[in-house]
């Protein structure tokens, strides 16, 4: 029985892409950044050889030690850096070109309609950091129940409500609407429901946040392995990522150490397939609020979770470890960071890695998914285990 779990330490990008510079990111290290922290501690990485990959960098020593998982860095070639073009291209879609993005807000035909729709007027309407709308435009929002709508660098149409102004069943239902709206040129990634809570001067997200994305253009790696009879779990937001696309279950999650709990979960169960998981607070909440320490003491999290998660391997598991992009904390910008990005693999047995050096897609993870489970790709992407083989 083979089972993969691919786990998407989102945003956790380690290094500058040969194409930065287009993206404005020059300079971006998320791997490096985090390293300076004297929270920073991952030994287990380490071991599966996070440090060994070609061109990280870290503040201190690099490890000498041949690493126990085959490990390399991973290269996007599609024209973006948000989490939905990521999680795409790592089931096996590139993408051609970027989604819409809205720097000056989104124009009168898209708000007039959604005010319709809704029956409430919107607030703000402009690129915004999401802990500051709700600090700038909480209290009018509780006043007058107009609906604060933002977006960011990212292909986002954001909708932020007080709870107790608007339930969050109601505030998916409004995100729903918008998300019939946004098709065509104005077709965003996703349409995110940001629920929050607490009084005037001290608003705070909570974790109803639900993502709404435009569905995969192409076929994915999880399409493939349903059709065929394998299990596609989600957890997380894969769900919303691929609009629930060739999933046959899935969980949404709190946080990332529930998010861990569900997959030590999972990897005592009997499937067949593929474990899909993405731990958002790396991103969500410490690479968008610039919270180096935050980042680095969430990666010791996951890396000290990593033993137990190895311990409840089966013969036949694998285990895979990547990213979707950077999101550098220690930069001015708060937005998404253009980078490469880790692939970590470990089979279970394995005694020794090997150095898979510059892959050129993303997609290589789910042509390498495919491969394992003896299907035909029909996605972008070339299979790592061929070069496995050969050494």
């Amino acid at each position: 029985m083979k089972r993969v779990f691919l786990i998407v330490l989102d945003s956790f990008g380690i290094g500058e892409a040969p194409d930065a510079k287009d993206f404005g990111d020059e300079g971006s290290n998320t791997l490096l950044a985090v390293s300076k922290s004297l929270y920073f501690d991952l030994p287990n990485l380490e071991k599966l050889g996070l440090f060994a990959v070609d061109g990280a960098e870290i503040d201190g020593d690099r490890q000498t030690t041949v690493p126990i998982g085959t490990y390399g860095r991973m290269t996007e070639q599609s024209k973006g850096k948000d989490t939905t073009i990521g999680h795409w291209e790592i089931a096996g879609i590139i993408s051609e070109k970027p989604l819409s993005v809205y720097p000056k807000g989104f124009p009168e035909e898209v708000t007039a309609v959604f005010e319709q729709e809704t029956g409430r007027k919107i607030l703000c309407n402009r690129p915004y950091s999401g802990t500051e709308v709700i600090r700038d435009y909480g209290d009018e929002h509780v006043k007058t129940g107009a609906l604060i709508v933002y977006t960011s660098a990212d292909s986002v149409f954001q909708i932020a409500a007080h709870e107790d102004v608007v339930p969050p069943e109601e505030l998916y239902r409004y995100c729903k609407i918008a998300r019939k709206i946004l098709t065509g040129k104005h077709g965003v990634g996703r349409v995110i429901a940001r629920p929050f809570i607490g009084e005037s001067g001290h608003y705070t997200r909570t974790s109803n946040r639900h993502d709404f994305s435009i569905e995969p253009p192409k076929v994915t790696m999880l399409d493939q392995l349903k059709e065929k009879g394998f299990d596609v779990i989600g957890i997380g937001k894969i769900h919303d990522i691929f609009a629930g696309k060739g999933l046959t279950e899935f969980s949404f999650t709190k946080n990332n150490e529930d998010g861990i709990e569900q997959t030590k979960e999972w990897m005592k169960k009997r499937f067949e397939g593929l474990c899909f998981v993405n731990l958002v607070d790396f991103d969500m909440l410490y690479g968008h609020r610039n919270d180096v320490d935050g980042y680095a003491k969430a990666l010791s999290y996951f890396d000290k979770q990593l033993p137990k998660l190895l311990g409840l391997m089966r013969e036949g598991d694998i285990l895979m470890i990547t990213a979707d992009h950077g999101c550098d904390p220690s930069t001015p910008s708060t937005d998404h960071s253009r980078e490469y990005t880790p692939f970590l693999m470990y089979q279970y047995g394995q005694a020794k890695g090997v150095n898979l050096k510059t892959r050129k897609t993303f997609a290589d993870i789910g042509s390498t998914v495919l491969d394992y489970f003896g299907i035909e790709s029909k996605i972008d992407g070339t299979s790592v285990l061929e070069d496995i083989d050969e050494v």
